[in-house]
């Protein structure tokens, strides 16, 4: 399975926004990626942003809602985002679980909903700088793992993305060998809960990813890709991420 890297565009973004995507598709028909790529904007952009991509890759949502519709006023559903044009979504983002109170059970909700919709679930799990002091990271990562990812996840429906919370948006990351080591400890975590469909399941590296530490990061084992933030606003640096990938 091709690697992936994602840019989350958080809650950033308008329609003058739309023409960085435009730049970034043309980029890579002018110099096709190592890997697939996806951006997820806001919702409110994704029906102009999937006419302005036309499949060039891939878009998705940012949360959703685990309902298909109802009494959610401001919610958006699953089905919501695929009928715009999204193929992916993240869900349990390390925002959420701070900001909304989202608890592992919530983010397991949400991952069926994406594949009730047809969209392919990103599962965020990571630990805070404080559990990392502690040296509960392994703990509560795989804890985070094996709520959060439904049984039937697989790497057809599924992609994995660790995020320590303290490197996000921060500039810190962890060493080399801490992301190793974790990527490793996840891979554990997914096969004991999925068994062989736990196995070659994506894990993306997410927290503080750029230009200038992409080629390190994305081609440590066990790393799967990148989830990607501020620098995934601007087609240029996006590209740059993105071209760090040397291996599919």
């Amino acid at each position: 399975m091709r690697s992936l890297v994602a840019g989350n565009w958080k809650m950033n973004g308008l329609a003058a926004s739309l023409a960085e995507l435009a730049a970034l598709k043309e980029t890579l028909a002018a110099q096709p990626p190592a890997c697939d790529v996806l951006v997820c904007p806001p919702a409110t952009l994704i029906a102009q942003a999937n006419w302005h991509v036309k499949g060039s890759f891939a878009l998705g949502g940012q949360d959703c809602h685990a309902k298909p519709s109802g009494a959610f006023t401001g919610d958006v559903s699953a089905e919501m985002l695929k009928d715009a044009g999204a193929s992916y979504v993240i869900v349990g983002h390390s925002e959420r679980r701070q900001y909304h109170k989202e608890t592992d059970a919530d983010v397991a909700a949400k991952a069926q909903a994406a594949w009730r919709a047809g969209l392919k679930a990103i599962i965020c799990v990571g630990e805070t700088e404080s559990q990392r002091v502690a040296g509960e990271h392994n703990h509560v990562c795989d804890g985070q793992v094996r709520a959060s990812v439904p049984d039937g996840a697989t790497a057809e429906n599924t992609v994995v993305a660790y995020e320590p919370v303290w490197a996000i948006g921060t500039g810190k990351t962890p060493t080399s060998a801490d992301i190793i080591a974790m990527h490793a400890h996840l891979r554990a975590s997914l096969v004991s809960c999925l068994g062989e469909a736990g196995k070659g399941m994506l894990i993306l590296y997410g927290g503080s990813v750029k230009p200038d530490n992409a080629n390190e990061i994305l081609n440590l084992p066990e790393v799967g890709g990148a989830l990607v933030g501020g620098a995934s606003l601007k087609a240029a640096e996006f590209h740059k991420i993105i071209a760090g990938l040397t291996r599919t």
